[in-house]
């Protein structure tokens, strides 16, 4: 099964790729399933329970609007996020939605009843379980349960407990699913890893030059948040009142740009860094549009790396866009396949590991690493990150979060020119550490998963 870097770079919504994008696709698939079999009309009530971290945390992930929205036929990618505030607010007040969209039947539906957060059970296969339950009067008409399993990723329940998995067997020349295999592929056709991917994102169905347009596309989205970010001051939602800091600190970096020369900053290049992903990040919780990369609450990182590349290294243009998010999207699907890109599976090293370890890889690529180097900056771009928790502060993607992304980008950096500065020789295996990621998240306590019920979570008192 081949996964595309459109798979691993969606377009969606925050604050939450699990909790606020996946919900929303679900949700929008069970309304959909409703009006395709012709049943809509029959039903009266709709029922929606989440288990595990999408019932602890729901609240602060946006989950409760993201199946509001999705029951009436929303999708993550087109979304009007600016009104999405006052479309949920008069569904709760008027106890109505429409089913499916603006052409589907109005039922009833009351969010303190209907919208149910589990915060203390969960599911068997995933911890982001879903029940959506369609009712005419009392009688139960149709049951699904669905599974968010990071990035905004959504499997269907067979029945048994286990999930439907649609694989999709279309042939592509250079199938691979660990490092090792991306590698030989490399080195058996005498290609870089954006030459592998980019051929089979064709074979998957697009030409190249859509390919190109399509990447360069999700890259204008990404841009746009970090102006968004930048542009945007006050206080962030959800109670925690935290103050939005990129719009300051941008006013700040163009001041000193504008300021009578004077001795010159080394590391002015990392406070624009900082800024991107801060800015990023901030527009992430504020629920705004963001590209999970491959998640939301690692969304900045991507684009914060890749701006820098643009700014600041001279020849940079589309085609470092492209061959940046191929290779980023190469080891995005090698994590995808292979392990987890959910913070609440293996905590925080799953999503800013994940993360840093693709920007590390695709800033590789484009300073002239070897394939062997991409697969050592990546490799050192997750080590560094083994055992990050996840314990978002009020179930809120602010504290730590926002910051995290900042650190990670600059780490990610760091692990690019480190790998340039080696032969690609590694000790440890891009595969090893994916390994070591699995098995510390399966070690990892589940209050640090999550669910904010460690760490930060519960050190940091609200006054």
């Amino acid at each position: 099964m081949a996964i595309s870097a459109f798979d691993m770079f969606k377009i969606g919504i925050g604050p939450s790729s699990s909790h606020t994008v996946g919900p929303m696709r679900a949700a929008a698939r069970f309304a959909t399933e409703l009006l395709a079999d012709g049943r809509a009309g029959e039903v009266t009530r709709v029922n929606a329970q989440l288990f595990g971290s999408l019932g602890a945390t729901g609240h602060g992930h946006g989950s409760r609007p993201a199946v509001m929205l999705g029951l009436e036929g929303e999708l993550p990618e087109t979304v009007d996020t600016g009104q999405a505030p006052e479309r949920t607010a008069r569904i709760e007040q008027q106890r109505s939605l429409r089913l499916g969209g603006p052409e589907g039947p109005e039922i009833g539906f009351d969010v303190d009843e209907d919208l149910v957060l589990h915060r203390t059970r969960r599911l068997d296969f995933h911890t982001n379980g879903m029940v959506f339950t369609a009712f005419r009067g009392d009688e139960m008409l149709v049951e699904r349960t669905f599974y968010s399993i990071g990035g905004g990723f959504v499997l269907e329940d067979d029945g048994s407990g286990q999930p439907r998995v649609a694989l999709d067997h279309t042939p592509v020349p250079f199938d691979f699913r660990t490092g090792a295999e991306l590698l030989a592929h490399c080195r058996d056709h005498r290609l870089s890893i954006p030459e592998v991917q980019m051929a089979n994102e064709v074979a998957l169905g697009r030409t190249e030059a859509e390919v190109r347009a399509g990447l360069l596309r999700i890259w204008g989205v990404m841009d746009g948040c970090i102006a968004a970010g930048c542009a945007t001051s006050g206080v962030l939602p959800g109670g925690l009142r935290v103050r939005r800091r990129a719009h300051r600190l941008h006013k700040d970096l163009l001041r000193r740009e504008d300021a009578p020369a004077g001795p010159v900053d080394p590391l002015a290049a990392m406070d624009w860094l900082t800024l991107w992903a801060l800015a990023v990040n901030e527009e992430n919780a504020a629920g705004g549009r963001v590209v999970t990369a491959p998640t939301n609450g690692a969304a900045g990182i991507i684009p914060s790396v890749l701006k820098y590349v643009l700014t600041f290294m001279p020849g940079a243009g589309d085609h470092t866009v492209v061959d940046f998010l191929l290779t980023a999207g190469a080891i995005g699907a090698i994590y995808q396949q292979s392990a987890s890109i959910s913070g609440a599976e293996v905590g925080c090293q799953g999503e800013v590991g994940v993360a840093g370890s693709m920007a590390s890889a695709g800033l590789c690529q484009v300073l002239g690493g070897s394939a062997q180097q991409v697969s050592n900056a990546a490799e050192i771009g997750l080590e560094h990150h083994l055992g990050l928790t996840c314990d978002p502060v009020g179930g809120l993607v602010q504290i730590p979060c926002i910051e995290r992304n900042a650190v990670a980008s600059v780490q990610a950096i760091t692990a690019a020119r480190l790998a340039l500065q080696g032969d690609g020789h590694q000790v440890v295996t891009l595969d090893q550490v994916i390994k070591t990621m699995m098995q510390t998240g399966a070690d990892m306590k589940t209050k640090y998963k999550e669910t904010a019920r460690g760490g930060l979570a519960v050190n940091i008192v609200e006054c």
